[in-house]
């Protein structure tokens, strides 16, 4: 190897990983994942990342910790970027006569709100320097959700309607919450997952629950290690129908053991669906839950959408 040319080593080295927290309406969005011709989240943050390091000649790709479906909203996603550390730097350096940042992070999430808009439908709410061994996908130890329905006992707000799904009858959040709680655990989800050739459909649902928020609008919470494609809008759908009165509080574990896809009810839309929050280990056990997680990953090819 010629004397001037760096080692592996040292180009790992010079390599910094930036945690991003990200939140989005995602009603005008064509969903998270990059697609050719379509807006989507990814598309508007990488483009964003590519316009702020053009002149270092390097251009960030995103890791994110959930793929969000098109119309699904976001306020605690999470995502990563690796960025030459040099090349952060020079973007992060302050313009002459301004305040510096007080971190490099924290300038290049400031500059990138600049890019974008400040009036954005995307928002980066926070940027840091990852601890080591973190992924912000196969670090994840859980993701949660909240979907809202306003049924005929709600108060009908407008500013909230692109994150509010409305229900023309009164809906038993009783006997929702009842059948919620009963498909709690380890199963087959294939009852309430899209088939994806070669995926998985096991997951763990750690909480499922209802309840009517203040201004009568009900309210789902869930949370599981993972979700497979449409399966948290097409459990909040058979909740949905038990409320109607078409199931009966138990007809949705009757449907979870049959592990088959059904009609008996219907998946609800996008529109109603937030991500919340994504959950991590503590710093030292983030390598060791990531490298488990590919693992997994590789015995059975995995989508993470919510």
């Amino acid at each position: 190897m010629p004397a001037n040319m760096p080692d592996d080593a040292d180009a790992a080295a010079s390599v910094v990983r930036i945690r991003f927290g990200i939140a989005y309406d995602g009603t005008d969005f064509k969903g998270w994942s990059r697609q050719p011709g379509l807006r989507t989240v990814q598309g508007v943050l990488e483009d964003a990342l590519a316009t702020l390091f053009r002149r270092t000649g390097t251009s960030p790709r995103i890791t994110v910790a959930g793929r969000t479906d098109a119309g699904v909203h976001a306020l605690g996603q999470v995502a990563h970027a690796d960025v030459d550390e040099s090349a952060l730097a020079a973007v992060a350096r302050p313009r002459r006569g301004s305040e510096a940042d007080a971190t490099p992070e924290a300038a290049l999430a400031r500059r990138l709100t600049g890019i974008i808009g400040a009036d954005a439908d995307v928002v980066i709410t926070h940027a840091e320097r990852a601890p080591a061994g973190f992924d912000a996908r196969f670090s994840a130890v859980w993701r949660r959700y909240e979907y809202r329905v306003a049924d005929a006992a709600a108060l009908r707000d407008p500013l909230e309607r692109r994150r509010t799904v409305a229900h023309p009858r009164t809906l038993d959040v009783t006997a929702m919450d009842a059948a919620a709680r009963s498909l709690l655990g380890l199963h087959d989800f294939a009852a309430f997952c899209r088939p994806r050739e070669g995926a998985t459909t096991i997951r763990t649902l750690q909480s499922f629950e209802w309840r009517r928020a203040a201004d009568g609008v009900l309210v789902a919470s869930l949370q599981a290690d993972a979700f497979c494609h449409s399966m948290v809008r097409a459990l909040v759908g058979a909740c949905v129908a038990v409320g109607e009165g078409r199931l009966a509080a138990s007809d949705p574990q009757v449907l979870l053991e049959a592990a088959e896809r059904t009609s008996a009810f219907k998946v609800m839309p996008a529109k109603g669906l937030v991500l919340t929050e994504v959950g991590y280990p503590d710093d030292h056990e983030l390598e060791a839950r990531a490298g488990q997680t590919r693992a997994r990953r590789e015995l059975h090819v995995d989508g993470l959408i919510g």
